[in-house]
């Protein structure tokens, strides 16, 4: 058994790695930089510290009784081991700066430097939300700037900046119908949601209040326009439609669609969060739309994943406007800039629903996209949609004659190529494709999504991404294909090159262990 530092054993794991890793056995269990981690509590001794203190001077007890009588489980390390084990682990992760990241739906694209030199500016990092505003008239200005971006953008009048991400956009924009039709004393309690929609959006009319009835699909994967109409009347409040929607296709009856709800006394919510695959190409105000949610961290290259950091203002028509949530920034005649709060507007947004955080938005991420979009140009927002499309068409086409693609057939796709586990030898499935392409070095697909394709593969490469480096990811999605194909039982039980071999992701999700227990051979082994 092999010892770490401190004389603690390792910890003996049988799913480290793979039988068929080449290579000699090694004394540590490494395989050159193919680490095999510990946990750092297995790595570290609770009786020791990283640190030599003095024993501390009498003072009076002051603590009431509330004095610890037991350890602090705490693992001592020095300063090098613990910088070293966290640089072990972060070598071990995929990221966007690494390679290609094919996550449908989630649009992992290059982050420019750029954006993060903004950012970090003095002027806007070091800035604290309570500053009073003649001290902070650059931050108020971007916040200005970028809101009038999007207002062009999209052909809506208006915008709120400040929610978070884009499910706490929906909230906003979802709340702002609740709020116009209780304006006119219309109560109505549905929100019809299309199968291809986002799974956030019956979430957020459920979250809302609103109760949820599906729309279906039609064989092209888009709404069925028709079995939207038949369900319209005086109790749907509205429609949340994903547009490009989330099998990687645009409503071409978008505009029908919104002039039914219309008609029938809704509202239309349009999902934005895919806005990248048409932004300086369609405005969604000429759609229809009363409101949408904008990812700033997706469509306009912002740090994406991880929980955050978000940003999903949400632009409204002029029948929601009034109710838009504050604050918000004007521009005074003089050319200083304000934000109008509750004490500054009942002169002219008494109809707010509220505000949907303390302060006023994400500043980092406001001003990432804001560098984006000057950067860009106008042009240049329309080239990024362009190539969005043409890269993802690329990927479909250069696939589809060996993994079937349900809605090839129905014309070019937007942002995201869908595949379907159709064909697919010896009961392999989806989960299997994508533990090989792990073993290929590329992190998996979107896989399970949209509901609407059995075994769901969606790939969105992005528009940052060059022909040299979807060429290699498309050759790489081939080969792991055809082994499936051709039944290659050694897929049920990839990765073999990876830290880790095949996990209990089921068993993960259902019973996760959160804490760690120290194991009774190792407490033992310690005495």
């Amino acid at each position: 058994m092999n010892m770490l530092a401190k004389g603690r054993p390792t910890r003996q794991n049988e799913n480290a790695r793979s039988s068929s890793d080449p290579g000699p056995a090694t004394f540590t269990g490494n395989h050159a930089l193919m680490v095999d981690e510990p946990l750092i509590f297995e790595a570290g001794a609770f009786d020791q510290s990283g640190v030599d203190l003095p024993d501390p001077p009498f003072v009076e007890n002051r603590l009431g009784g509330m004095d610890r009588d037991s350890e602090i489980a705490i693992p001592g390390l020095s300063e090098a081991e613990t910088v070293r084990h966290y640089t072990r682990l972060s070598r071990q992760n995929y990221a966007i700066d690494v390679g290609l990241f094919p996550l449908g739906s989630c649009t992992m694209k290059h982050n420019p430097r750029l954006n993060e030199k903004m950012a970090r500016l003095k002027g806007f990092a070091d800035i604290h939300p309570l500053q009073p505003m003649h001290s902070v008239q650059g931050a108020l200005e971007t916040i200005y700037q970028l809101a009038e971006w999007l207002k062009t953008l999209t052909g809506m009048p208006a915008v709120a900046m400040s929610p978070k991400a884009g499910a706490h956009g929906e909230l906003c924009g979802i709340l702002a119908i609740r709020s116009a039709l209780e304006a006119r004393g219309d109560a109505r309690e549905v929100i019809l949601v299309p199968e291809s929609a986002h799974g956030t959006n019956p979430a957020t009319a459920a979250f809302a209040g609103y109760k949820v009835e599906d729309i279906p699909a039609n064989g092209a994967g888009r709404v069925d326009l028709d079995a939207l109409k038949a369900r319209l009347g005086p109790d749907v409040a509205g429609v949340m439609i994903t547009n490009p929607n989330t099998c990687g296709l645009f409503e071409p009856d978008m505009k029908a669609i919104s002039d039914a709800v219309h008609a029938a006394g809704g509202l239309v919510y349009c999902d934005g969060a895919n806005f990248n695959a048409i932004v300086g190409r369609v405005r969604p105000g000429d759609l229809g739309i009363d409101a949408m949610h904008i990812n700033l961290h997706k469509t306009f290259s912002t740090p994406h994943g991880g929980g955050g950091p978000g940003s999903g203002p949400v632009v409204f028509s002029e029948a929601l406007a009034p109710f838009a949530p504050l604050p918000f920034v004007e521009k005074k005649d003089n050319g200083d800039f304000y934000l109008v709060e509750e004490e500054t507007a009942e002169d002219h947004h008494d109809n707010s629903f509220g505000r949907m955080v303390a302060f006023h938005g994400q500043m980092g991420m406001f001003t990432r996209a804001l560098t984006y979009m000057l950067s860009h140009g106008a042009d240049g927002l329309k080239q990024v949609a362009e190539d969005a499309v043409l890269n993802a068409n690329y990927v479909l086409r250069s696939l589809e004659d060996v993994l079937d693609a349900p809605f090839a057939s129905s014309g070019p796709c937007m942002h995201e190529a869908l595949f379907s586990d159709k064909g697919f030898a010896n009961d392999l499935t989806t989960l299997d494709l994508a533990k090989g392409l792990i073993d290929e070095g590329y992190h998996p697909m979107t896989m399970y999504f949209p509901l609407v394709v059995h075994g769901a593969m969606l790939v969105e490469p992005t528009e940052t991404e060059s022909k040299a480096a979807i060429d290699q990811f498309i050759g790489a999605l081939r080969s792991v294909a055809e082994r499936a194909q051709s039944g290659d039982e050694l897929l049920k039980s990839a990765p073999h090159f990876a830290p880790r071999r095949r996990l209990d992701e089921t068993q993960a999700a259902r019973k996760p262990i959160l804490v760690w227990n120290e194991p009774e051979e190792l407490v033992e082994a310690a005495e």
